[in-house]
């Protein structure tokens, strides 16, 4: 089954790697969607795919790359995007 989930993650995520980390955990498992930072110092994403995957890079944002101290996750139901491949956006 296919779901799709937004999350903000708070904590020391910027300027450490996360949205690179992230494009690579989601690329690897096979999920769909993008990630950016925000402004308000935290980095926001929407993944979609098989459930299990989704679930899987949920719990792997929860510790992020090695120099990120992650503080929270907030994951939101959010409807799938058009497109394939996963991506790093501009900050918004």
């Amino acid at each position: 089954m296919t779901t799709a989930k937004r999350l903000i993650v708070s904590g020391r995520v910027q300027g450490v790697f996360y949205r690179q980390w992230t494009v690579n955990e989601a690329r690897a498992l096979g999920l769909a969607g993008w990630v950016r930072n925000l402004r308000s110092g935290e980095v926001e994403l929407l993944a979609s795919g098989p459930e299990e995957a989704v679930r899987e890079l949920i719990r792997r944002c929860h510790e992020g790359p090695p120099a990120a101290t992650v503080e929270a996750v907030r994951v939101e139901d959010a409807e799938p995007e058009p497109g394939a491949g996963f991506e790093a956006r501009p900050t918004l």
